[in-house]
């Protein structure tokens, strides 16, 4: 039976774990897969009176349908330079406005550019692994100083080693999934 401090070691390793995990969703939501996405913007940063801010902090972004983004910012004078901040985001569009909106039409996917993208996924998911284990290495190591110290009994700790690798499982499990699904979405056309 695990005592407090041990699930309490469990339990911080499993946080950190879905952290990360947390962190490489937002970041796959970033790609740009050939669907109108606003969250396309989100790392895109235009300067806003000497700040640099996201663009949906500077203005409204509405997908009014599958291939088309609308940025509608809230002052006038920043149109220009969101236009410029996209283009210089290199995400692969051109957009136009009408001194109101900002019309960015989605193009569908090269093929180098869908493997590209893929890759990218995959590389992200490893770095995401690797987090994952760190986490893990991190809570043995508490097991063992805490059962070094006399705070647990042997038995404790090597249950919760056990414990901590099956979370671990759970997690890299999960980000193979999450992967898998980004994979399967980039490759539709």
């Amino acid at each position: 039976m695990l005592t407090e401090s041990a699930k309490a070691i469990v339990a911080k390793a499993d946080e950190k774990m879905q952290d990360a995990i947390n962190f490489l969703e937002e970041d796959l939501k970033t790609y740009r897969v050939g669907k109108a996405n606003p969250s396309i913007f989100n790392n895109v940063t235009v300067d806003y009176y000497g700040t640099p801010t996201p663009i949906p902090q500077v203005a409204s972004v509405t997908t009014p349908d599958a291939k088309t983004l609308a940025i509608q910012p809230w002052e006038r004078s920043m149109i220009g330079k969101i236009a410029k901040a996209i283009l210089d985001a290199n995400l692969g569009f051109t957009p136009s406005n009408n001194g109101e909106i900002i019309r960015c039409v989605v193009p569908a996917l090269t093929e180098e550019r869908r493997r590209e993208l893929i890759k990218k996924a995959k590389a992200t998911g490893e770095n995401t692994k690797v987090i994952i284990r760190n986490a893990r290495r991190d809570a043995v190591d508490q097991l063992k100083k805490a059962q070094k110290a006399s705070e647990i009994t042997e038995d404790v700790q090597k249950e919760g080693e056990d414990e901590v690798q099956k979370v671990t499982d759970k997690n890299v499990k999960a980000v193979d999934t999450i992967i898998a699904a980004k994979e399967k979405d980039i490759l539709t056309v």
